[in-house]
C-alpha cells in the first residue's frame, strides 16, 4: 500500500516557479514509478510527468517540456515536481500517482495510488 500527500501548491504570478512535493509512505515507494497530473476547471486530467522507480527515466507532457522537472528522493520518500515559468494555462488541481510497478507509465488507468491534490493558481 502506498499513501501520498502533495504539498506546495499556491497563488503565483505568472512566469514564477514553483515546486510541489509528493510525501510518500509505504515499503515498496522506492520501487514504484510515479507520476503527475493536472485537472483544471471544466478539463479532463491529464499527465504533466512521470519518472520510473529509479528515477533514471521520465517524461513529460509536450506542453511541460523545457518548463516542467519531476525527480524523486527515494531516501526521503518524496517526489518533486519543479515547475518553472508558469502561465495561467498551469491552473489547476495538481495530484500525484504512484503506478503498480517499477517501469514508467503515462497510462491514468495504471496508475494505483492517488493523493488527494494541491491546488496552483497562476495569475496573469
Amino acid at each position: 500500500q502506498v499513501q501520498l500527500v502533495e504539498s506546495g501548491g499556491g497563488l503565483v504570478q505568472a512566469g514564477d516557479s514553483l515546486r510541489l512535493s509528493c510525501a510518500a509512505s509505504g515499503r515498496t515507494f522506492s520501487d514504484v514509478a510515479m507520476g503527475w497530473f493536472r485537472q483544471a476547471p471544466g478539463k479532463e486530467r491529464t499527465i504533466v510527468a512521470a519518472i520510473s522507480g529509479g528515477g533514471g527515466t521520465t517524461y513529460y507532457a509536450s506542453s511541460m517540456k523545457g518548463r516542467f522537472t519531476i525527480s524523486r528522493d527515494n531516501a526521503k520518500n518524496t517526489v518533486y515536481l519543479q515547475m518553472n515559468s508558469l502561465t495561467p494555462e498551469d491552473t489547476a488541481v495538481y495530484y500525484c500517482a504512484a503506478g503498480g510497478s517499477r517501469s514508467l507509465v503515462v497510462t491514468q488507468r495504471l496508475y494505483a495510488y492517488w493523493g488527494q491534490g494541491t491546488q496552483v493558481t497562476v495569475s496573469s
